[in-house]
């Protein structure tokens, strides 16, 4: 293994957006498809835990010690775009909001809706990520993965992947996604693509927590309900538990007042689900993913 692209004891709470995390025995952050490959290969053949996180904006890590390699893929993100026939191919690192403006300047449709989400590619398609009834998902050729138990490359058509409300099969198997083809509406109009792009974050900003360490939203949606409106029917935004609050500007946040702990947001997250099926019947599931936590997943 190529010491300069390898880390030991490495701090992971810069690499969340809520700013908390433990520390990973080993950390890597590969550069193209090749690195990434080998790095899965190398934990096959020590017998590694491999843990894959991309912008790590919709993860609490627990402030342990995270056994194995973690790869973060942030910085695998090639991204071609052919404007004529709408195909885009993108590695599993490309930032939404960067694939979201991107998009609009070469007057694509359909994408103007990512452009608040902090994610990467890879973890959108992972969680199947969205807002209403928009995701990646619709947009989806095919996406290709690595298995990490054969070490075999292929590619999947999106026919053959059960796409759920925030859920995808990746969750359950031994898939990593390296990369992803999608297609989005060509010829559309430039200076309507890019005000609706400009408006979608501009609404973001006025409804949500932007700029204050969160993940997005943290509960699910209950069939036929909002997760937000049955946080706020409890009376519990401005509740905090150590340096953690659920959002005063949106229910569904859980923000990082600097010095939440992953003890802090895993209590509040806890605390929120208890009084919501006490009072309301309604047991709110995360969409957040734990790691390091004894949770299921």
């Amino acid at each position: 293994m190529n010491k300069k692209n390898f880390s030991e004891n490495f701090n992971l709470s810069n690499y969340t957006t809520v700013k908390v995390g433990g520390v990973a025995e080993y950390f890597a952050q590969p550069r193209n498809i090749y690195e990434f490959s080998n790095l899965i290969k190398w934990a096959k053949l020590n017998k590694q835990q491999c843990q894959i996180i991309g912008a790590g904006s919709n993860l609490l890590i627990n402030n342990i010690l995270i056994k194995g390699l973690v790869i973060c893929t942030k910085k695998m993100k090639s991204l071609t775009i052919e404007p004529y026939s709408g195909i885009v191919k993108a590695e599993s690192g490309v930032m939404l909001p960067t694939l979201s403006n991107s998009l609009a300047k070469k007057g694509l449709q359909g994408g103007e809706w990512a452009v608040g989400i902090p994610g990467t590619l890879g973890g959108a398609i992972y969680m199947n990520a969205g807002t209403g009834d928009l995701s990646l998902a619709n947009n989806l050729i095919s996406v290709k993965v690595i298995n990490k138990k054969t070490l075999e490359k292929y590619e999947i058509e999106k026919k053959d992947i059960n796409f759920e409300y925030r859920y995808s099969p990746f969750q359950n198997n031994d898939l990593i996604i390296i990369s992803a083809k999608l297609h989005f509406e060509p010829n559309g109009n430039f200076e309507k693509i890019i005000q609706t792009t400009k408006n979608n974050l501009k609404f973001k900003k006025e409804t949500q927590p932007y700029h204050l360490p969160s993940f997005g939203s943290v509960f699910k949606n209950p069939e036929n309900n909002y997760a937000a409106k049955l946080i706020d029917d409890m009376g519990l935004k401005g509740l905090t538990i150590g340096g953690a609050e659920v959002s005063k500007m949106h229910a569904n946040f859980i923000i990082n007042n600097s010095s939440a702990s992953s003890k802090d947001i895993f209590e509040l997250i806890t605390v929120i689900q208890q009084k919501v099926l006490q009072k309301k019947g309604i047991y709110l599931q995360p969409e957040v993913r734990m790691i390091g936590f004894d949770y299921p997943n």
